[in-house]
Formats: C-alpha cells, structure tokens, sequence
C-alpha cells in the first residue's frame, strides 16, 4: 500500500491542541507517512496552555524535522508528500508564507508545496484580524494555499474540548481525502 506522506507544521500561534489531535488521527495510520516540524515559539505555547509533553506532537510519526534545517527533505520540491498542514499557523508564519519570504524549514516547505501545487493547509487561530492579516490569507488562498480557520462548528454538539479539536482536525483529514471517524457529519 502506498503511504500518504503528509507534513504537520506547528507554530506559534494558541491552538496547540488542535495539532495533538491532528497527530492523534495521523500517527500509526498504516496509510500515513506523518512528518511533523514544530518551532520554538510552538513549543512554549504548548508548555503554555497544556500540560501535554512534547511528545504528544510527536508520538507516532515517521520523523521530526529541525525547524532550523532548511537542507532536510521538505525543504525540496522532488521531496514527493501529499500535503502539508499548517496547524496553528501563527500570523508570523502566515506572513512569511504570503510574501515567499522565511528563513526556517516551515517556511521554506509551505513555499514548496505551493510551488509544486500540492495541498497546503493553514489554520490560522487569531482574532481579531487586522487588514494585514487578512491581505495576508487572500494572498496565500490566490497563491493555492487552503484557508482552514480554527473555527469550531457546534453542529455535531461537542462536549469536551476533545470533541471541538477533533472536529477541525477531521475537516483538516477532509481536505486531504484522509477518511476518518472524528465527529458526526451534517445530517447523518
């Protein structure tokens, strides 16, 4: 069977347990490769709203990149992967994917993808939004990028924290045409 390779960015932005249910979902899939790249700034988020350890973003995957190494395989377009999210994308990510500017494997793997026009997610989780921030998402929606904003929906009528994370990851999986079972879908 062959893998979907799929990139999982963390970044700064609050939101870093919308990422450990993206690695919950992901990880150990027999038909997922997940990569998985976290900045600093990430890292002391998590440490900041959770009491998850560092493994909880990582447990499961094929590899963890350094957000430093700009020469590891993400970084290069005949580096095949089926997608990459970028979850949360904080909105200083966000401005170095809009402008194609960036110094850190995230940055440079996001300009990738969309370069070779494959899938690239990015779930913002800011608010307000100023008009440079929304410059910004039209920039990277023109440039191919999907805009995937961590907004809970209620529908599937949540009642832990688990269940409003589960829902975005599995819209993020919906994206990626990655079946999954996390939450009940409109009408069924």
């Amino acid at each position: 069977m062959n893998k979907k390779r799929i990139i999982l960015a963390v970044t700064g932005a609050s939101g870093t347990v919308y990422a450990i249910s993206l690695v919950k979902a992901l990880a150990d899939r027999d038909d997922v490769e997940l990569h998985v790249i976290i900045s600093a700034a990430a890292q002391k988020v998590l440490s900041m709203e959770t009491d998850f350890p560092l493994d909880a973003l990582t447990d499961g995957s094929h590899s963890i990149h350094d957000p430093s190494n700009i020469a590891a395989p993400p970084a290069s377009g005949s580096w095949q992967h089926a997608g990459m999210i970028i979850c949360p994308c904080s909105m200083a990510t966000l401005s170095a994917v809009a402008t194609g500017s960036g110094h850190t494997l995230i940055h440079r793997a996001a300009s990738v993808t969309l370069k070779e026009r494959r899938k690239l997610i990015l779930v913002p989780r800011e608010t307000p939004l100023n008009n440079i921030h929304l410059q910004n998402l039209l920039t990277a929606d023109n440039a191919g990028a999907i805009i995937l904003p961590a907004c809970p929906g209620f529908y599937h009528r949540p009642e832990t924290i688990e269940d409003i994370t589960d829902h975005l990851a599995g819209k993020i999986l919906d994206q990626l045409d990655i079946p999954h079972s996390l939450y009940k879908r409109w009408g069924e």
